[in-house]
């Protein structure tokens, strides 16, 4: 598959006529975590729209001229990172048309599923694509239903019969107006604030508390909302079926970030004693692998009585390595990342607390950073259960072979082995559930358990089980010879 990514987005319109560009760039400093290849904003300011977008962090991208020259009471804004594809200015977000309504740019976070077969029938139909981005597509689907259509809500019914995977738009139209919709799945999420001075919507809270906006609630799945001179109008243009991903909550979003399921800190603290319940270990101290599993920490040290230290001190100014776009360029910084707080760590038995293993390469590196500290044993504790599928929702999992669980068929003994831990144990699919407290039916957990929501994923994922499993079985049998 080509084209796939997961971002963090950003709508505000001000009901006051405010200048809106200051408060967009605080929107994706708080959300700078869900990309930092490339950051965007769009204004509009009464008469047109005004675009910016770079490579790298927020702060990178805009000085404070540029936000002083983006004039406009609406706007939106994107982080983005790419999950696949090329990491470029062509593909940063938001995207621009000309027409209809005097201009739209759009902000999307997701992935689709039939990003290509969507490609070939617009290219085929004489609107061509340029990028190898989501964003693009759904921009230009989005154009060609309003083309037919003056009304918003008709046009994204339209739009959401056509496209299958994840998305969450934020959309500026040249008349001054502010769209905003989720996937009938509502596997990203998207939620907004509003007080008498504007409405901001963003893929998390954390971006209307830094604007002083209070969570008034999520978008719902299906649901579109148009903002403009007339006020705020909702409507729920496709049926839902709630799946939302998992991921957001073992991993990706922000600790005090409020998701459909609630706070995301309280989760991980639940995650961390359920995983204290299943898989215990003998051990004189806990440590979290920072940050996203401080809180898991905190729940299996409240269960099992072992004490909290900080073992594992990061350098403040390493991105997240799991959304970096090639293995290479992750390995190189995790050794620059983590330093061991050998202190706390000389002749321990310390249990690590991580979100997840992936690929197996980041965790069998802290293992052996952990021993060579001086930790007498290392047990690994995982919140999430094994990942053993790709995602196709905008989860940088992309294929069978790259993933340890399923190259291992699963044996967490050989994946041990292979990690150089003492003990390993990965959360439950049931203690999962438990945590996030909406119903496994409510629940995006293709990648743990192959239950895909849309057809074309899961049949995707079926071929690509199958070379997977043929290319493994290849390798292995060069590796007998």
């Amino acid at each position: 598959m080509e084209g796939r990514e997961a971002c963090g987005v950003f709508g505000i319109y001000s009901f006051r006529k405010d200048e809106v560009a200051p408060l967009v760039y605080n929107g994706l400093i708080a959300i700078q975590h869900r990309g930092q290849d490339s950051a965007g904003i769009a204004t509009f300011d009464g008469k047109q729209i005004h675009l910016k977008k770079g490579m790298g962090l927020t702060s990178d991208v805009f000085s404070e001229d540029d936000l002083l020259a983006m004039k406009g009471t609406v706007g939106i804004g994107s982080v983005r990172y790419p999950t696949c594809g090329s990491s470029s200015l062509r593909d940063a977000q938001p995207f621009k048309v000309d027409l209809p309504r005097e201009g739209l740019a759009i902000a999307h976070n997701g992935n689709l599923v039939n990003f290509t077969a969507l490609k070939d029938e617009l290219n085929s139909g004489g609107t061509p694509i340029i990028s190898g981005c989501d964003s693009e597509i759904i921009l230009k689907v989005l154009a060609d239903e309003l083309n037919r259509t003056e009304d918003i809500f008709q046009a994204v019914a339209k739009v959401m019969k056509r496209l299958e995977g994840a998305y969450c738009e934020v959309i500026l139209t040249g008349r001054g107006e502010l769209i905003a919709f989720r996937d009938p799945n509502g596997f990203r999420p998207l939620c907004f604030g509003r007080n008498e001075d504007c409405i901001i919507f963003a893929s998390e809270s954390v971006a209307l508390d830094i604007n002083d906006v209070e969570l008034t609630e999520q978008v719902k799945p299906g649901e579109a909302i148009l903002v403009n001179e007339k006020g705020v109008e909702r409507r729920l243009v496709a049926k839902s079926a709630k799946r939302h991903c998992m991921f957001e909550y073992v991993y990706f979003s922000r600790p005090d970030s409020i998701l459909d399921a609630g706070s995301v800190y309280n989760i991980r603290v639940e995650l961390g004693k359920n995983l204290a319940k299943s898989h215990p270990a003998n051990a004189d101290v806990i440590i979290p692998v920072p940050d996203t599993s401080r809180p898991a920490a905190e729940g299996f040290s409240r269960e099992s009585g072992i004490k909290v230290e900080e073992g594992l001190i990061k350098n403040r100014y390493i991105m997240r390595t799991f959304i970096m776009p090639e293995q290479s360029i992750r390995d190189d910084a995790i050794k620059k990342k983590l330093n061991p707080l050998k202190t706390i760590l000389k002749g321990k038995r310390v249990i690590v607390i991580d979100d997840s293993i992936v690929r197996g390469t980041t965790t069998n590196k802290l293992v052996k950073l952990l021993k060579d500290a001086g930790a007498k044993e290392v047990h690994v504790r995982i919140t999430c259960p094994p990942i053993i599928s790709p995602c196709f929702y905008g989860i940088d999992i992309s294929s069978h072979s790259e993933l340890i669980a399923f190259r291992c068929n699963g044996n967490v003994e050989e994946i041990r082995k292979i990690l150089r831990a003492d003990s390993l144990g990965y959360q439950t699919i049931e203690g999962l559930v438990d945590a996030i407290g909406i119903g496994k039916e409510h629940l995006c957990m293709a990648c743990l358990n192959e239950d895909y929501p849309t057809p074309g994923a899961a049949k995707i994922a079926k071929e690509m089980k199958k070379r997977s499993g043929e290319e493994i079985k290849e390798k292995k049998r060069y590796w007998e010879i």
